[in-house]
Protein backbone atom coordinates (compact mmCIF):
# COMPACT_ATOMS: atom_id res chain seq x y z
CA UNK A 1 0.00 0.00 0.00
CA UNK A 2 3.19 2.49 0.57
CA UNK A 3 3.85 2.02 -2.55
CA UNK A 4 0.81 2.89 -4.27
CA UNK A 5 0.80 5.77 -2.46
CA UNK A 6 3.69 7.06 -3.25
CA UNK A 7 3.09 6.36 -6.97
CA UNK A 8 -0.21 8.92 -6.28
CA UNK A 9 1.67 11.89 -5.27
CA UNK A 10 1.21 14.17 -7.63
CA UNK A 11 4.68 14.59 -9.83
CA UNK A 12 3.85 18.31 -10.10
CA UNK A 13 1.10 21.06 -8.77
CA UNK A 14 0.17 24.38 -9.54
CA UNK A 15 2.45 27.00 -9.99
CA UNK A 16 3.90 28.58 -6.76
CA UNK A 17 2.01 31.69 -7.18
CA UNK A 18 4.63 34.84 -5.21
CA UNK A 19 3.23 37.21 -7.67
CA UNK A 20 1.80 41.01 -6.11
CA UNK A 21 3.12 40.26 -3.05
CA UNK A 22 5.69 43.38 -2.77
CA UNK A 23 8.68 41.39 -2.47
CA UNK A 24 11.56 43.17 -2.77
CA UNK A 25 13.87 40.20 -1.78
CA UNK A 26 14.67 36.44 -2.93
CA UNK A 27 16.54 36.06 0.34
CA UNK A 28 14.69 32.41 1.56
CA UNK A 29 13.62 33.91 4.94
CA UNK A 30 11.65 36.90 2.79
CA UNK A 31 10.26 33.98 0.64
CA UNK A 32 9.19 31.72 2.84
CA UNK A 33 7.13 33.75 4.75
CA UNK A 34 5.42 35.29 2.30
CA UNK A 35 4.77 32.02 1.13
CA UNK A 36 3.25 31.12 4.47
CA UNK A 37 1.12 34.32 4.99
CA UNK A 38 -0.30 33.95 1.56
CA UNK A 39 -1.22 30.51 1.51
CA UNK A 40 -2.50 28.69 -2.28
CA UNK A 41 -5.33 26.99 -1.16
CA UNK A 42 -4.50 24.66 -4.51
CA UNK A 43 -0.83 24.00 -3.78
CA UNK A 44 0.61 20.81 -3.48
CA UNK A 45 2.89 20.24 -0.69
CA UNK A 46 5.31 17.19 -0.07
CA UNK A 47 5.60 15.68 3.20
CA UNK A 48 8.71 18.13 4.36
CA UNK A 49 6.58 21.08 3.80
CA UNK A 50 7.81 22.35 0.09
CA UNK A 51 5.71 23.14 -2.62
CA UNK A 52 5.60 20.15 -5.45
CA UNK A 53 5.37 22.52 -9.01
CA UNK A 54 7.47 23.51 -12.02
CA UNK A 55 6.36 26.69 -12.34
CA UNK A 56 7.16 30.08 -10.13
CA UNK A 57 5.22 32.93 -10.39
CA UNK A 58 6.94 36.04 -8.70
CA UNK A 59 5.66 38.93 -11.53
CA UNK A 60 4.39 42.38 -10.37
CA UNK A 61 6.91 42.61 -7.58
CA UNK A 62 9.99 44.95 -6.80
CA UNK A 63 12.66 42.60 -7.26
CA UNK A 64 15.80 43.94 -8.57
CA UNK A 65 18.34 41.19 -7.86
CA UNK A 66 17.55 37.82 -8.15
CA UNK A 67 21.06 36.60 -7.22
CA UNK A 68 20.20 33.43 -4.74
CA UNK A 69 16.99 32.43 -6.01
CA UNK A 70 18.60 28.70 -6.78
CA UNK A 71 19.21 28.61 -2.90
CA UNK A 72 15.79 29.94 -2.09
CA UNK A 73 13.61 27.64 -4.22
CA UNK A 74 15.85 24.99 -3.15
CA UNK A 75 14.25 25.99 0.08
CA UNK A 76 10.66 25.90 -0.60
CA UNK A 77 10.06 24.03 -3.63
CA UNK A 78 10.62 20.19 -3.45
CA UNK A 79 12.37 19.38 -6.86
CA UNK A 80 13.94 22.90 -8.00
CA UNK A 81 15.77 21.08 -10.52
CA UNK A 82 12.25 20.28 -12.45
CA UNK A 83 10.97 24.26 -12.49
CA UNK A 84 10.54 24.63 -16.38
CA UNK A 85 8.77 27.82 -16.12
CA UNK A 86 9.66 31.17 -14.43
CA UNK A 87 7.66 34.58 -13.98
CA UNK A 88 9.60 37.98 -13.12
CA UNK A 89 7.66 39.99 -15.33
CA UNK A 90 7.26 43.74 -14.30
CA UNK A 91 9.53 43.62 -11.61
CA UNK A 92 12.64 45.99 -11.41
CA UNK A 93 15.36 44.19 -13.03
CA UNK A 94 17.62 45.78 -14.72
CA UNK A 95 20.13 42.59 -16.01
CA UNK A 96 19.66 38.89 -16.17
CA UNK A 97 21.17 37.38 -13.69
CA UNK A 98 23.06 34.07 -14.18
CA UNK A 99 21.39 32.67 -11.56
CA UNK A 100 18.78 31.42 -14.10
CA UNK A 101 21.28 29.99 -15.91
CA UNK A 102 20.93 27.19 -12.81
CA UNK A 103 17.69 26.45 -14.09
CA UNK A 104 18.40 24.06 -16.42
CA UNK A 105 15.17 23.09 -17.18
CA UNK A 106 13.40 26.39 -17.71
CA UNK A 107 11.39 26.24 -21.23
CA UNK A 108 9.35 29.63 -20.27
CA UNK A 109 10.88 32.62 -18.89
CA UNK A 110 9.09 36.01 -18.44
CA UNK A 111 11.33 39.35 -18.18
CA UNK A 112 9.12 41.62 -19.97
CA UNK A 113 8.39 44.54 -18.39
CA UNK A 114 11.90 45.41 -16.37
CA UNK A 115 14.43 47.62 -16.76
CA UNK A 116 17.05 45.32 -18.59
CA UNK A 117 19.49 47.92 -20.67
CA UNK A 118 22.02 46.11 -22.20
CA UNK A 119 20.93 43.71 -25.05
CA UNK A 120 24.35 41.63 -24.36
CA UNK A 121 22.74 40.27 -21.15
CA UNK A 122 20.47 38.16 -23.13
CA UNK A 123 23.53 36.00 -23.76
CA UNK A 124 23.61 34.77 -20.23
CA UNK A 125 20.39 32.40 -21.46
CA UNK A 126 22.17 30.81 -24.07
CA UNK A 127 23.25 27.48 -21.48
CA UNK A 128 19.45 26.89 -20.82
CA UNK A 129 19.03 24.15 -23.53
CA UNK A 130 15.47 23.86 -22.89
CA UNK A 131 14.42 27.55 -23.12
CA UNK A 132 11.70 27.71 -25.82
CA UNK A 133 9.60 30.75 -24.80
CA UNK A 134 10.95 33.88 -23.47
CA UNK A 135 9.86 37.85 -23.23
CA UNK A 136 11.81 40.67 -22.87
CA UNK A 137 9.26 43.46 -24.07
CA UNK A 138 9.11 46.57 -22.10
CA UNK A 139 12.44 46.44 -21.09
CA UNK A 140 15.10 49.68 -22.71
CA UNK A 141 16.45 46.69 -24.75
CA UNK A 142 13.54 46.22 -26.96
CA UNK A 143 14.55 49.77 -28.37
CA UNK A 144 17.61 48.33 -29.42
CA UNK A 145 18.33 48.17 -33.46
CA UNK A 146 18.21 44.63 -34.75
CA UNK A 147 16.55 43.61 -31.22
CA UNK A 148 14.81 40.44 -32.58
CA UNK A 149 17.52 39.11 -34.67
CA UNK A 150 19.53 39.59 -32.02
CA UNK A 151 17.71 37.38 -29.34
CA UNK A 152 17.21 34.88 -31.77
CA UNK A 153 20.80 34.77 -33.17
CA UNK A 154 21.60 34.33 -29.51
CA UNK A 155 18.73 32.01 -28.86
CA UNK A 156 18.23 29.45 -31.83
CA UNK A 157 15.98 27.38 -29.67
CA UNK A 158 13.32 29.96 -28.91
CA UNK A 159 9.85 29.33 -30.88
CA UNK A 160 8.46 32.02 -29.39
CA UNK A 161 9.76 35.86 -28.30
CA UNK A 162 7.95 38.29 -26.86
CA UNK A 163 4.43 36.18 -27.12
CA UNK A 164 4.95 36.12 -30.68
CA UNK A 165 5.88 32.87 -32.77
CA UNK A 166 9.18 32.44 -34.40
CA UNK A 167 8.60 32.13 -38.10
CA UNK A 168 11.68 30.72 -41.25
CA UNK A 169 11.44 34.83 -41.74
CA UNK A 170 12.48 35.44 -38.70
CA UNK A 171 15.12 32.63 -38.05
CA UNK A 172 16.51 33.44 -41.61
CA UNK A 173 16.93 37.33 -40.60
CA UNK A 174 18.30 36.14 -37.27
CA UNK A 175 21.06 34.21 -39.09
CA UNK A 176 21.49 37.51 -41.61
CA UNK A 177 21.81 39.62 -38.93
CA UNK A 178 24.46 37.38 -37.36
CA UNK A 179 26.40 37.10 -40.13
CA UNK A 180 26.30 41.27 -40.79
CA UNK A 181 27.13 41.86 -37.57
CA UNK A 182 30.12 39.32 -37.47
CA UNK A 183 32.04 41.03 -40.59
CA UNK A 184 31.43 44.22 -38.80
CA UNK A 185 33.18 42.77 -35.34
CA UNK A 186 36.11 41.11 -37.49
CA UNK A 187 36.75 44.64 -39.37
CA UNK A 188 36.94 46.78 -35.74
CA UNK A 189 38.88 44.18 -34.86
CA UNK A 190 41.04 44.30 -37.60
CA UNK A 191 41.39 47.88 -37.37
CA UNK A 192 41.92 48.29 -33.75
Amino acid sequence: QSSSKSSSRPTTGPPLDLSFKYIHSVRPKDIADEAETHTQPNLVRSQNGKAICNAIRMNNNSLNDINGLDKTMADIVDNPDEIAWIDLSFNELNTIDKVLTLFKNVRVLYLHGNTIEKIQEVQKLSSLPHLRSLTLHGNPIETERGYRQYVLSVLPGLRTLDFSGVTKQDRSGALTWSAMNKKTRRRKNSTS
